[in-house]
């Protein structure tokens, strides 16, 4: 087996610790660099805060819809996991690439930028826009910003968007949404002796979360169901919970946060309004013990689905090239469901399995590399070049 051009830049980005909660910008500015000796000009998009930034870089002609090959750059902790070498260290043990973030998603994001140079050659019809973004990880943060950016930066809107997440090099064209709120109940604290002075704001809770379990169940009953998707229907669940401190206190405060996970053209509020409803019903009891009792509702996070949109050429000629009989319904989120939002049609297709992703010594096999540089090599010259 030949090694993967792209198997040196690799070893670079794995180098660079991008968990979320670090900036990125370290590898920011070494992509911006190594596009800077292509004499290709990069931008960009900062956070809030200055220490995050996406990255927007485009080549070609200026006046034609473009193809997006999307990336994000950030990767999930490694804390508390067991890996057999250093995750920031990539490191090569017969074809296997280890390192956190070999498979989601600098892989595909190594593969682009070790094929740049030959597209740099070509006579192209079509524009390249190579899009990097921050806070993927923690619920698509950075791309509304990109987005933002790139539609103002842009005469023409992209023709197509190619979020290169691990498919194991076959092509996805939906997945669920996902909406992420934290629940608060305030009750009153009284003596545990005397529990009918007080409003037990965990009790409260749990029943906000058993009417979370009985939606879940309804919707696994009655649907709306979505061939190819697994479970075939929306979920709710719940994830965290926070509240008590001691045996004999009732405790006035619990906090929970839960999800949905919506099929494509499913509204999460909806779902949110169903149990906000439920919470108003348990409202006059706390209050006439506790006036000052409360249901308190905050969103988290929520990007959209993908999914339900014709097909598109790129998705058409990505299903030819990686062979992709059927396009999968995917069991992760990506951003591909913020560009289909914005009218850019996206896909999702790159190295690595999502089976090994946010594991310890997670890895990308070097044919998997190969076999995606084939690909963008063929998308590209058939999309775009002249």
């Amino acid at each position: 087996m030949s090694d993967p051009r792209s198997q040196a830049l690799l070893t670079e980005l794995i180098g660079f610790d991008t968990t979320s909660r670090n900036s990125n910008l370290a590898l920011i500015e070494f992509v911006r660099a190594y596009l800077a000796e292509l004499a290709i000009a990069a931008e960009l998009v900062p956070d809030p805060t200055g220490q995050k930034a996406n990255l927007i870089a485009s080549f070609g002609p200026k006046d034609a819809a473009g193809l997006v090959l999307s990336g994000h750059t950030d990767v999930v902790p490694v804390d508390g996991q067991a890996w057999t070498s250093d995750p920031f260290t990539c490191v090569r043990r017969e074809d296997r690439f280890y390192g956190r973030g070999t498979a989601d998603m600098k892989g595909f994001i190594a593969c682009v930028l070790a094929l740049l140079p030959d597209w740099r050659q070509l006579q192209l019809r079509r524009p390249i826009h190579l899009a990097l973004s921050y806070d993927e990880e923690v619920g698509c943060r950075g791309v509304p910003g990109l987005l933002d950016r790139l539609a103002e930066r842009l005469p023409t809107a992209p023709f197509g968007c190619l979020v290169g997440e691990p498919t194991s090099m076959q092509v996805g064209n939906g997945h669920k949404g996902k909406a992420g709120y934290v629940c608060t109940v305030t009750g009153r604290a009284s003596h545990s002796a005397l529990n009918h002075q007080g409003v037990n704001a965990v009790e409260i809770a749990a029943l906000l979360i058993a009417e979370l379990r009985r939606m879940n169940g309804e919707l696994s009953r009655q649907g709306p169901f979505a061939e190819g998707y697994d479970p075939a229907h929306t979920t709710c669940s719940t994830g965290r919970i926070e509240g008590g401190g001691a045996l004999n206190i009732v405790p006035a405060r619990c906090r929970f946060e839960f999800e949905f996970r919506t099929l494509p053209g499913q509204d999460p509020d909806q779902l949110l309004a169903a149990l906000q409803r439920y919470g108003a019903t348990l409202l006059p009891a706390m209050r006439a013990v506790a006036p000052e009792a409360a249901i308190d509702w905050a969103p988290l996070m929520s990007y959209p689905a993908l999914g339900g949109e014709p097909v598109s050429e790129l998705e058409a000629l990505a299903c030819r090239l990686t062979g992709t009989v059927r396009p999968d319904k995917l069991s992760f989120g990506t951003e591909a469901g913020h560009f289909a939002l914005r009218g850019i049609p996206a896909i999702v297709c790159g190295p690595g399995s999502i089976a090994v992703a946010h594991k310890p010594d997670e890895y990308v096999e070097a044919a998997q590399l190969l076999a995606c540089e084939a690909f963008l090599g063929q998308l590209v010259h058939q999309l775009a070049a002249a």
